[in-house]
């Protein structure tokens, strides 16, 4: 009986490399490259030892699999970018609107005031909330007395404690509780106005906040 040579896989899996690397392919296999080497590898079998019926089942499981997951993905990315689509075209409609989102600082027009949320993780005996100049200085201190737990809602009116009105700028805004004879500081968010709306190097919708940075869309407490 004549010689028949055989092929094993490494030696098809290498000159098949070769010839991905000779036009420039991708390196990961693709369900035409993988239906490309499985032919290969039956066509340079050794009649002497063909490949088994349950190796051969299980390569085009294989296939099947690797075609059901780059169908996937397309659908996947599809939708991906048809949500970002449609959450950018949602926050542009956000543009020219006031936003409340967790700051140290408001800032406060010629004309106007500040307003604000406090929100307490429980009832209190006493609630203020002090303005402060850039300065650190002390210049208007509201009582806002004995409130439940949640969000409370305050305004500044734009005024020191003599009534005067104060410069346009950056203020710092602090909300103070009493909890059992001892205050402690609670969480403040502040409204901001919303400049433009940009999308973020991951897809995320981006606001960008006059005169206070920029924040995630996520971030944002409440919508004017």
């Amino acid at each position: 009986m004549s010689n028949v040579s055989s092929v094993n896989s490494s030696d098809v899996l290498s000159n098949y490399t070769l010839k991905s690397e000779e036009k420039e392919k991708s390196n990961e296999l693709g369900q035409n490259e993988f239906l490309e080497l499985m032919i290969a590898q039956m066509n340079n079998q050794s009649p002497l030892d063909p490949q088994d019926n349950a190796e051969f089942v299980a390569q085009l499981a294989q296939f099947s699999s690797v075609e059901g997951i780059e169908k996937l993905n397309g659908t996947v990315d599809t939708m991906a970018s048809q949500y970002r689509s449609t959450q950018a075209l949602q926050a542009s409609a956000m543009v020219g609107r006031d936003v409340l989102v967790s700051a140290d600082y408001a800032v406060k027009t010629a004309a106007g005031g500040v307003n604000g949320v406090a929100e307490l993780p429980g009832s209190t005996s006493g609630l203020t909330v002090s303005v402060y100049n850039l300065s650190g200085e002390l210049v208007k201190k509201m009582d806002m007395g004995q409130q439940v737990a949640g969000d409370v809602p305050f305004s500044w009116d734009g005024t020191n404690s003599k009534g005067e009105t104060l410069p346009a700028g950056k203020y710092e805004i602090v909300a103070e509780a009493r909890y059992g004879g001892e205050t402690e500081e609670v969480a403040s968010y502040l409204a901001a106005n919303v400049d433009s709306v940009s999308i973020g190097t991951t897809g995320s919708v981006v606001l960008n906040l006059a005169d206070m940075g920029s924040v995630g869309i996520n971030d944002v407490k409440q919508i004017f």
